[in-house]
């Protein structure tokens, strides 16, 4: 490149950030290239006083000894200064600016410097003749700049200085536009829609089964609030462009306005489309993905998607849907709401059209709880609900639905009615609340949290929409606006603004702030259909779907910044014969209950991704519900029946529950008020881990040789020594260690016939994923001191970075290239410990040697907070994904819960031996939360513990033997069925968590080749993100080895015997003989 070229790239990098808005780093590019000098920038600091900014912002272009010129701009400069400290009489600042600014010119005009110094010893220095008409600051500040700026145009250095080129608008993302089509049109295979995520390498239509596709693919680090939403498609395919009243941001505290770009026109003949616009997005920080670094050049990606596409990384496949139907229920009355457990999830609440309520264990199909509908309290009755029970006596569910913690349900009925029950587990729910909510029909309810009390929306017939205080059944607010029966409510928290959005039955949205202030938004919905809304499970895009009076369904996602249609999906080629259900999972599907089946889309992709008939007996329009996890999909069928469809994990849950049932245990009521009596909502949370005791000896599998299982061993080329830390990235595609060394190491498995889901597996050797620069992840590490260092690392959400640290800085490391995009917190004192917010992946849990836990904001690069607690250094954090806190442990042995809203200390305990009544010795603690977020797994050199979370009680505890080698690491399975545990003898033992039991122990004989001059043992273990039988080991010769079950047994050993009568802490031994004598005998 021409120093010419070089100079024009200057300027359109310059144009871009100044589109962009980033005034800081324009200005201070500005300064360092000296090719443009920003008069109007120059002027804002001049008339504002920032004196200080103003000379670092012009010594970017000149210096006092350059000429004249430039020598008289920096004393007027320093001047003003001078005579407006002593306006102000600051005598000691206009001393020191007389003495270190303006004695630099006294050399070149003594008089002059010797009449400044005069003006100290004047009360008012207007007495001096020269600055008499001297009238304040902000007027003096205005003629100067006049006098800077003649100054300027005269001062041959910045000659072609002051003008910015005519450069068409956009033009940087124009020319990557024009780039992107040329390097389209050369691609061997081109496709008609490219996706294209990176602008690190050329693009080229990759085949689908080239390993490093997806790799290349991968998300980019943006900002919090992204400006640029990318590369957006214009014509006759893209997102429809129908405008609502109002945008959804302009009624949200602090919003910000869109701004638009000028549009380019795009070049070349594949389709490619160009950018369009920049918005200021109030999307929620919910990730990594979503972080802005400061000195983080790539904040911005500019994405190329397909017209019916957004940025996220991958579709949803047929194989991922719930297809196979593996329950079918007779309900005895037909469906109208069903909702399953948020924890437990094969606990299925239905309602139906005759009132009745029942409550399901779908994997063993037995009917806990059935309810016939019943005015609890007559006497309290409004007249109104009296005289409609009597002129007609039935009653159906409008809305069925699991508080979010699972503890309550509510039901709402066709008449006036909402009632609220309380689950204490198993089959044990209890008459709560009962409220006359509604005259007429109570169409919709949904549980919220405006303040810090839970509370319950609901809407009605009387086209009203009112909120309730759970605990005491107290109105709070009553919302009156819409002119037609109010459908259904969705409210929603976006940056700890609470609102909700209403539909009503011709067609009208609300949107409401809970301020009683009438609704912030008013329109009508496509086709004025009566539609419903629900937001995604992370909380970032807001979709609806509704069926007008015609039969026309549609479902749409919409643009919460603009107040636009998104997308809108197709696939309803048939005039719907009754309003259609739909439901969202795992931030990736839409299903719809249309036309005798259900209908399936990708998020991100407008056209119909499967039909599924459930092998047919389905009704036009079925009434569906997702599991929290999307693995199963309860549908209504004909002759009331319900069926379960499931995926593979599904069907795995289902089996599990089957085979270990997770038996709620009965709570009693002790102070939450219930119509007079009261318990704690606390209380009322479900219990999901039975506690049993074996009593009976029973004995484990046992494998001894490499035959008796599949194992994969995974080397590295680079010479790094011990693996110290290990993790599945969360697409279970990759698998990434840290050496003691500080070397990061990522295998990727490639996607192909024998491998088709690409996902993590022993059948398939994954390949070491190196940058052609031959850059590597590598940690700080202080001087080299390894030996010394505790290393730690935590990979965002979307694994496209990773933080970490070996002793030394903690860096931020892109993925996909390698490269350390920020380092940040210096030793002392050293991170010990890493553990991501689980809302938002801007704000990190740091445990430190110093036995401090820092909470840092990343994208502010600041301590927001500092937990004090332990004794001694940070060993474990965990964050709850469910409850707001923060479980810490520290090689004190102690144990402390946080509350993450106040970070404060709300309960802490220390490990003890149980069976020995003992505190047990101070070494390093892990922590890691059960899938049920309700207990948490304790590891510690001599024992395994599960404790639940709110009351830090053991639940049950595993102790090694006298002889026995130490624990050196364990982990949860993905579904936290299974404890898989190493030890410093080699052994790996399997434990099922329902007991702690050991259910299969693989020896050291059977993965390790023995060398008398090496001592080699696992350091740590990983359990596959979606398999529950896989997980893998890093050992201290550097290897990390992947292990599964023979697929003709799919499991690790056989189950242990479950027993009733049981403790309320158990703690098994064990054995203290060598590893081989396996039999154990539980007392």
């Amino acid at each position: 490149m021409t120093s010419g070229l070089a100079r024009d790239l200057i300027f359109l990098i310059l144009q871009f950030l100044n589109e962009e808005k980033f005034r800081g780093t324009l200005h201070k590019f500005e300064q360092e290239s000296g090719l443009f000098f920003n008069l109007q920038y120059f002027e804002e600091l001049v008339l504002s006083g920032n004196w200080e900014e103003a000379e670092r912002y012009l010594l970017g272009f000149t210096r006092i000894n350059d000429n004249k010129f430039s020598m008289k701009m920096f004393f007027e400069i320093r001047k003003q200064k001078y005579l407006e400290a002593l306006d102000k009489h600051d005598r000691t600042k206009a001393v020191d600016i007389l003495m270190n600014e303006l004695r630099v010119f006294s050399s070149l005009n003594e008089v002059l410097f010797k009449d400044i110094t005069h003006l100290l010893t004047l009360d008012n220095f207007r007495q001096n003749v020269q600055l008499s008409n001297y009238i304040d600051a902000a007027t003096a500040r205005a003629v100067l700049f006049v006098e800077l700026k003649k100054l300027l145009e005269a001062n041959p250095l910045f000659r072609e200085k002051l003008l910015f080129p005519n450069i068409r608008a956009s033009r940087l993302r124009m020319l990557i536009n024009q780039s992107l089509n040329w390097q389209h049109s050369h691609c061997t295979c081109p496709i008609q829609h490219p996706d294209i995520r990176t602008l690190f390498v050329d693009h080229n239509c990759l085949n689908p089964n080239d390993p490093f596709s997806q790799l290349s693919a991968s998300t980019q680090l943006s900002a919090p609030n992204p400006r640029l939403e990318g590369f957006f498609p214009v014509g006759a395919n893209g997102p429809s462009s129908t405008t609502l009243h109002l945008p959804y941001t302009s009624w949200m505290p602090n919003s910000s306005p869109v701004t638009q770009l000028p549009v380019s026109r795009s070049i070349g003949h594949v389709g490619l489309t160009h950018p369009a616009k920049i918005s200021k997005s109030l999307r929620d920080v919910d990730d990594m993905h979503n972080m802005r670094l400061p000195s983080v050049q790539d904040r911005i990606i500019l994405q190329v998607p397909n017209p019916t596409q957004s940025h996220n990384s991958t579709y949803c496949t047929p194989d991922e849907l719930p297809k196979t139907v593996a329950r079918t229920m007779n309900q005895r009355s037909a469906p109208t709401s069903m909702d399953f457990h948020p924890v437990q999830q094969t606990l299925l609440l239905v309602g139906t059209n005759t009132g009745d309520i029942s409550l399901w264990e779908v994997s063993s199909m037995e009917r806990f709880v059935s309810r016939n509908f019943q005015v609890w309290d007559i006497g309290e009755s409004s007249m109104t609900l009296k005289a409609s029970l009597v002129k007609d006596p039935c009653v159906s569910v409008k809305r069925i639905l699991w508080s979010p913690d699972g503890s309550l349900f509510g039901v709402a009925y066709s008449k006036h009615m909402m009632q609220l029950y309380a689950y204490y587990g198993g089959n044990d729910i209890r008459q709560h609340l009962e409220i006359d909510a509604h005259v007429g029909s109570v169409n919709d309810l949904a549980f919220c949290k405006p303040t810090k009390k839970l509370s319950v929306l609901t809407c009605g017939d009387d086209k009203t929409i009112k909120v309730w205080d759970v605990t005491t059944g107290e109105k709070l607010y009553t919302f009156e606006g819409h002119q037609a029966p109010v459908n259904s409510i969705c409210p929603h928290v976006k940056q700890n603004i609470h609102f909700f959005f209403s539909t009503s039955v011709d067609g009208k949205i609300k949107a409401w702030l809970y301020d009683m202030m009438g609704s912030r938004v008013d329109y009508d919905s496509p086709g004025r259909s009566c539609t419903t809304m629900a937001y995604s499970a992370d909380g970032t895009r807001l979709f609806s779907c509704g069926t007008s009076k015609d039969g026309e369904s549609h479902i749409i996602e919409w643009n919460e910044n603009e107040g636009t249609v998104k997308r809108i999906y197709q696939g309803f080629h048939k005039r719907s014969l009754g309003v259609v259900q739909f439901e969202t999972a795992k931030n990736k599907f839409l299903a719809v209950g249309d036309d005798y089946s259900i209908k399936f889309w990708d998020m991100d992709n407008v056209n119909l991704v499967t039909t599924i008939d459930a092998e047919g007996g389905l009704p036009a329009c079925p009434r569906i519900r997702f599991n929290k996890d999307g693995t199963l999909l309860a549908v209504s069928a004909n002759d009331y029946r319900i069926k379960i469809l499931a995926t593979v994990e599904g069907l795995r849950l289902m089996r599990m529950y089957e085979s270990h049932p997770l038996t709620a245990s009965r709570i009693e009521p002790e102070s939450l008020t219930k119509n007079g009596n009261t318990r704690s909502l606390e209380d009322a949370k479900p219990q999901l881990i039975k506690e049993v005791a074996p009593s009976r000896i029973w004995k484990l599998s046992e494998i001894n040789e490499a035959t008796q299982f599949r194992s994969l061993k995974l080397l590295a080329q680079a010479n790094t020594d011990k693996i110290s830390r290990l993790i599945y990235t969360n697409s279970g595609f990759s698998i990434i260690a840290l050496a003691s060394s500080g070397i990061h190491l990522l295998w990727k498995w490639p996607q192909g016939n024998f491998n088709p889901s690409g996902k993590a597996t022993t059948k398939v050797t994954p390949q070491l994923v190196q940058q052609t620069s031959g850059i590597l992840m590598t940690n700080d590490l202080m001087g080299g001191k390894t030996e010394e260092s505790v290393p730690c690392f935590a990979l965002s959400k979307n694994d496209s970075y990773i933080m970490s640290a070996s002793g030394g800085k903690i860096s931020l490391f892109n993925m996909m290239t390698f490269k350390t995009m920020i380092t940040f917190m210096s030793p002392p004192p050293a991170a010990t410990c890493l553990a991501l917010h689980a809302q938002d992946n801007n704000i990190i849990a740091v445990g430190m040697d110093d036995f401090s836990i820092h909470i840092y904001n990343v994208r502010i690069t600041e301590v927001m907070n500092r937990l004090n607690g332990h004794s001694k250094r940070i060993s474990g954090l965990a964050f709850s994904n469910l409850q707001k806190i923060l479980i810490s442990s520290g090689a004190d042995a102690q144990i402390i819960l946080w509350n993450v809203d106040r970070w404060e200390r709300q309960n802490s305990t220390f490990l003890h031996n149980i069976s020995a009544r003992t505190p047990i010795t101070t070494s390093d603690v892990s922590v890691q939360f059960h899938e049920d977020q309700i207990h948490f797994l304790v590891v510690h050199e001599t024992l395994l513990a599960i404790y639940e979370t709110t009351k830090l009680e053991c639940v049950k505890q595993w102790v090694i033997g006298e002889s026995s080698a130490p624990i050196t690491h364990a982990v949860f399975s993905c579904d936290s069925e299974l404890v898989y545990s190493s030890f410093l003898d080699g052994v790996v033992r399997i434990f099922a968590t329902s007991t702690l039991q050991l259910q299969c122990q693989i020896n050291p004989t059977a993965y390790l080749t023995f060398d008398v001059s090496k001592r080699v043992f696992p350091l740590v273990v990983a359990a596959h993100p979606q398999y529950p039988n896989q997980f893998a080991m890093g050992l201290t010769n550097g290897e990390v080895q992947i292990f599964e079950p023979l697929e003709s047994e799919g499991k690790w050993g056989v189950s242990p015997p479950i027993e009733n009568e049981s403790p309320s802490c158990i703690s098994t031994i064990a054995p203290s003989g060598p590893a081989s004598h396996l039999d154990q005998s539980m007392d």
